[in-house]
Formats: structure tokens, sequence, C-alpha cells
């Protein structure tokens, strides 16, 4: 097998621009492939990185809170136990866990002449989360310091004809608080989303619990602040176990179980790019196909003669292929070395230029973080490998079966 493998080696410089052309085309084919994983995964961490920032890695919320038609049917009741029972479990799980307990209020926002049907959003306010809710965005005036305040969209505020300074009363009748509070606003935000920035009222958790539900919440979330992949998150789901034993009376859910459409999506990723991905390697094998055909032509003489002194067909067939997967692995090591550079150079996240505020306005999350799994590398490796053996094939069988005769009066 050396002296093959030395016999191939040497056979392919004969050639020599033709054998780089082709390795560095099986090389780019392989580093497409693993950047074209890499995005994919990048793709899948962006869903990710926006599911749980909007609605926490985990989610305690009341039974039948998603088909409830009232808004006392929403909440948790003296949440106070709950939520310390989440955030002893948190902590216990995750590093540097944010624990939110959220109550978003249905009232009728007024200014002094204008007024508009919102939700207004209450949770408290450390930093970690307000950094989260004003990152991509522009705050005017400041943010949130007492629960008489109130932070509005810069769209909403226009609508409600409200500036910095201004007054703005809340009306939720029907509930178990005041129903009615006067709020100083103090801040407008100009959001990417258009969509969330006409209904974005923000102010603290007490000032939405007094306003319509003492001591309740609707929702607590957990968000783990270090999990930026979904190839790193190998707590949520045992994190909502525990929970869930904790909390019998109370549903409890990771962040796949709360979106189930996205988990599908998801699921449904892998298989296409890998799909894809075959595309590319099936244009390369064309091109080794070619390569490796030409060479054989070229050489009908030799392998005749190496019938003529005793080589059997299963040397020469030998010899051919491994020709075409030395190509191969040489091609495929340096496109391999160039993707994972690529995903290395870019692993921490990074933007788009241009289209940051494009995505943002979607609701999707503008940094990327790249992210490929071992076994789709080694998926781009095999695949480039076995490419080389199929396209071998015909050529190599060819060349095996050539008489000494017939190859002596082969013209090229």
């Amino acid at each position: 097998m050396p002296l093959v493998i030395a016999l191939a080696w040497r056979n392919l410089w004969r050639q020599r621009r033709r054998s780089l052309v082709t390795a560095g085309a099986v090389g780019l084919v392989v580093l497409l492939s693993v950047a074209y994983f890499a995005l994919g995964g990048a793709a899948e961490n962006g869903l990710y990185q926006t599911l749980t920032e909007r609605g926490g890695h985990v989610i305690v919320t009341a039974p039948g809170a998603d088909d409830a038609t009232r808004f006392e049917a929403t909440l948790v009741e003296d949440a106070d136990a709950a939520i310390a029972t989440v955030r002893r479990e948190a902590d216990a799980t995750l590093a540097a866990p944010l624990v939110l307990p959220t109550l978003d209020v249905p009232a009728l926002l007024s200014g002094e002449r204008r007024s508009r049907g919102v939700a207004i959003h209450g949770q408290p306010w450390p930093d970690p989360a307000r950094e989260r809710r004003l990152d991509d965005a522009t705050l005017e005036g400041r943010f949130l310091e007492g629960d008489d305040e109130i932070v509005l969209g810069a769209a909403l505020a226009r609508a409600l004809d409200v500036a910095i300074g201004d007054e703005v009363v809340a009306y939720a009748p029907g509930g178990a608080g005041y129903g009615v509070a006067a709020y100083a606003l103090v801040g407008t935000v100009d959001l990417a989303d258009p969509g969330a920035e006409i209904a974005a009222a923000w102010t603290t958790l007490a000032a939405t619990q007094q306003l319509a539900a003492p001591g309740a919440v609707q929702r607590i979330e957990v968000h783990g602040t270090s999990l930026r992949r979904i190839a790193d998150d190998d707590v949520s789901a045992a994190l909502a176990a525990t929970l869930g034993a904790a909390l019998p009376d109370l549903r409890v859910e990771d962040w796949r179980t709360a979106n189930p459409s996205t988990q599908q999506l998801l699921n449904a990723l892998d298989p296409l790019l890998f799909a894809v991905s075959v595309l590319f390697f099936v244009l390369a094998g064309l091109l080794m196909l070619n390569t490796v055909y030409l060479s054989v032509m070229e050489r009908i003489h030799e392998f005749g003669v190496l019938h003529a002194l005793g080589a059997g067909d299963r040397r020469v067939l030998a010899m051919v292929a491994t020709e075409s997967v030395l190509l191969a692995v040489v091609g495929a090591a340096v496109g391999t070395a160039g993707g994972l550079a690529f995903v290395a150079a870019y692993a921490d996240g990074f933007r788009i230029p241009g289209l940051a505020s494009y995505y943002a306005s979607f609701g999707l999350d503008p940094v990327f973080y790249l992210s490929i799994d071992p076994g789709q590398v080694a998926f781009a490796v095999g695949f480039a490998v076995l490419t080389a053996v199929l396209a071998a094939a015909w050529p190599a069988t060819i060349a095996a079966r050539i008489e000494p005769v017939e190859a002596m009066r082969f013209q090229a």
C-alpha cells in the first residue's frame, strides 16, 4: 500500500496545475460547507436568543393562562413564595441567572388630549434587564427610578401627544388594584421594531401590581445570562423539570416546550443544511471526475504496460482511486482549516453591517453567534472523501479493465 500511495502522489504532480485546481475546488467546497453549517448554527442561535430574551429560558405561569379569557385567570396569586422558589433553584442551576417576575396590565393610557389602549409592562429592572431592553434602542430622557414613573415607546408618546415631564394616566378597571394611576413620563425609547415601539409602556412591577393585581404576577421568567448558543444550553430542560416538581400547582416550561412551532423549525433546519451541502459536493464531484478521467486517458499506455508486467486489476484500480482520495484529503484538510478559522474568528458574535436594524425590526437578534458541531465537520470531510471515491470509480474501472494490446493502439 505505501508503494501505491507513493506512485499515486507522483502521478498527481505530473499535471500540477490541474491537480492544484481540483484540490483547491475540493477545499473551497469544504470551506463553504463548514461556513454554511456555521451560519446555519448562527441562525439557530439567533432564534434561540430571540426566544429566550423575550420570554426566558424557563417560564412559570398559571395553569391555562394561554387560553384564559379573563385577566384574573392569567395571574399567579401570592407570588412571593413561588418567586423565592424559582430564585433558589435558578441560583443552584445557572451561572448568574436573572429572575424576572412580570405583570402586563391591559389599560387605557391617556395624555392631556389623547388616549390609547396598551398593555403596561411591569417588572423589576436590574441592570442586566435594563441593558437587554435598551440594546439597539435610543433612550431619550432617563430610565425608571420610582414606582410613579413610566417609559414609553417614542411612537406611543407621539400618539398620546405627550413629552418627557408630562403626566400619563392609566385606567385599568376591573382588577383588584386601584384601577387608576398617574405616572410621570421620564423617558421615551426609539426601538427598531415599529410594532413594539407603538406598544411599549414600561414601569415597575410594584406599579402594575398596585394598579391591577396586588401581590400577583403573570409570569416568572428565568434568563440564563451566560447562555448564548443552543449547544451550551443543557440546563433549561433540567431546571424546568426541577421547578415543575417544586411548584406542582403552576405550569413550568422551558423555551422549547413554550415555543413548539419554533422547535419544529429548528428540527427541520439541520436536514436542510445537509441537503444544500450535498449539492456543493455534487459540483465538486463533477470536477473531480473530469480530472481523474483526463488523467486516466492520458496514461492508457502506462496502464497497458502495467498489465503486461503482471499488475492486477485491483492494483491499477487502487492506484487511480488513491490519486482521487489524495486530492480530496489535501483539499479537505485545507478547506477544514480555513472554515474552522472563520468560525473561530467570529464565534464571539458579529453583526452584518447595515442589516442590524433590519433584523431588529423583525424582532430578531442582530448579533450572530457562529456555531458548528463536530459531526458537521466530520460530514464535510467524509463526504469530500466519499465524493472522490465515487468520482474515481468509473475512470478507475476503465484503467483496470484495459487490455495491453488495446492500450498500445489507443490514441488520446
